[in-house]
C-alpha cells in the first residue's frame, strides 16, 4: 500500500477560508485603529482649547462669566456660577466661582464634547471702584 502525500482539496479550502476570515478581521481592526487615532487627535485639540480657556480666566468677575464662540471646527462655552462655601459669610473671605468650559465638535456625523470644571476666586473690586 502506498501512503497518500499532500493535502486534500477539502483541507486546502478550509485553510483558505480560515485565512480569509483572519485577514478580514485584521483589516477591520486596522481600520478601526485608524479612525480612533483621528478621533483622539480631535479630542486632544479640544482638551488643549479647554485648558487654554481656563488659563485665560484666573479670576472671575463678580457678575460671573458667560462666553461662547466658534473657531476651527470647535464651538465652546465658558460659564461660571457662585460656589457656596461656609467662608462666604465672612466679608474678608475670597468668594469662589465654579467655572465650566465645554467644547463641542463634530466627528463625522456624531457630536462629541469635552468638559472641564474648576474653582476660581472672584476678582476683588479695586478700592472705591467697580470690577469690569
Amino acid at each position: 500500500m502506498k501512503r497518500a502525500r499532500g493535502f486534500s482539496l477539502l483541507e486546502i479550502l478550509v485553510a483558505f477560508a480560515i485565512a480569509a476570515i483572519a485577514l478580514g478581521l485584521l483589516y477591520q481592526v486596522t481600520g478601526n485603529n485608524t479612525r480612533q487615532a483621528g478621533g483622539l487627535g480631535q479630542h486632544e485639540r479640544a482638551m488643549l482649547l479647554a485648558e487654554s480657556l481656563l488659563a485665560a480666566h484666573q479670576a472671575v468677575p463678580a457678575q460671573g462669566l458667560n462666553e461662547s464662540a466658534q473657531a476651527a471646527g470647535f464651538s465652546w462655552q465658558v460659564a461660571s456660577r457662585p460656589y457656596p462655601t461656609p467662608a462666604n459669610s465672612a466679608p474678608q473671605a475670597a468668594r469662589l466661582h465654579e467655572v465650566l468650559v465645554s467644547v463641542h465638535w463634530l466627528d463625522g456625523a456624531a457630536e462629541r464634547s469635552f468638559d472641564l470644571a474648576t474653582l476660581r476666586p472672584e476678582r476683588p473690586a479695586p478700592p472705591g471702584g467697580v470690577v469690569q
